[in-house]
């Protein structure tokens, strides 16, 4: 009778916490002026590399590095080593941005002494985690759906070609949402582990945001499927020849990845000083 009170006591519990510092983070993101920048910066990126770059070519003529629009939201295929710029520029670049707002929003907490009166309240660390993985991977879901209403109105201004298989399209654009919470857990315990240094939080967020780990394991085992269990991986498994194996692996894998950075994230927080 009394493990059976207990666990009705800690289910609303949990519930009622994380909805608060939940309420008390949807709160700053949306008064914080950073994240409208980030919005902003996500929907001209794909302007500028759709109307300003261009490759030139034998005769020295340059010519767009596009003649796709969608080719700016994913690789045809899964590129896992990047030989130019063309494969990268596109979609993922999303999360560098994510990362930077993690770091600085984090950095902040520490910064002002918020988290000495959060963990005063609020103690339980897992809270904190995954509060601010929610509230990563809310913000950078909603800069993909900027930077896609920035490809179409790019590629409708340039005159670029629009066509592509529809399910693949969406495919690949879902596919990158969902990795959304796996990079927010990843960038929040990069944050967790550098919190009392926040040049190097935003350092080790833009390096691994860029995925050159993965790239440089891509230029030994080539362009293999082993790759698209890392979150960098399955990010570029989304392409624009995905299908609902795509989602499946995106999901997994960044559900598997956010499992397990929270659950690292929260023993440090556990285990050091967090003031």
């Amino acid at each position: 009778m009394e493990q059976k009170k207990e666990l009705n006591f800690t289910s609303p519990s949990f519930g009622k916490r994380l909805k608060g510092m939940l309420g008390v983070d949807f709160y700053r993101l949306f008064h914080t002026p950073l994240f409208y920048i980030f919005l902003a910066i996500a929907a001209i990126i794909p302007a500028m590399i759709l109307g300003m770059t261009g490759i030139e070519n034998a005769q020295g003529i340059v010519e767009p590095m596009y003649t796709n629009t969608w080719q700016v939201i994913a690789a045809q295929n899964p590129l896992y080593v990047v030989s130019s710029i063309a494969e990268y520029a596109n979609m993922n670049m999303v999360f560098i941005f994510g990362g930077i707002m993690v770091s600085i929003f984090i950095g902040h907490d520490y910064k002002s002494g918020y988290v000495k009166q959060l963990f005063t309240t609020h103690p339980k660390k897992q809270d904190y985690m995954l509060s601010k993985t929610i509230i990563g991977a809310f913000s950078m879901t909603c800069m993909c759906i900027t930077y896609l209403f920035g490809t179409i109105l790019a590629g409708l201004f340039v005159g670029a070609s629009f066509s592509v298989n529809i399910g693949s399209l969406i495919c690949a654009i879902l596919g990158k949402m969902i990795m959304s919470l796996g990079w927010a857990s990843l960038f929040v315990f990069l944050n967790i582990i550098f919190r009392k240094y926040f040049a190097i939080s935003i350092a080790s967020s833009f390096f691994f945001g860029t995925g050159i780990l993965i790239v440089g394991a891509a230029a030994i085992l080539g362009n293999s499927s082993i790759l698209n269990i890392f979150l960098y991986g399955s990010s570029v498994f989304a392409c624009l020849s995905s299908n609902i194996l795509t989602l499946v692996t995106c999901l997994i894998v960044s559900i598997a990845w956010s499992v397990i950075y929270n659950i690292l994230g929260t023993h440090i927080l556990n285990k050091s000083d967090v003031y």
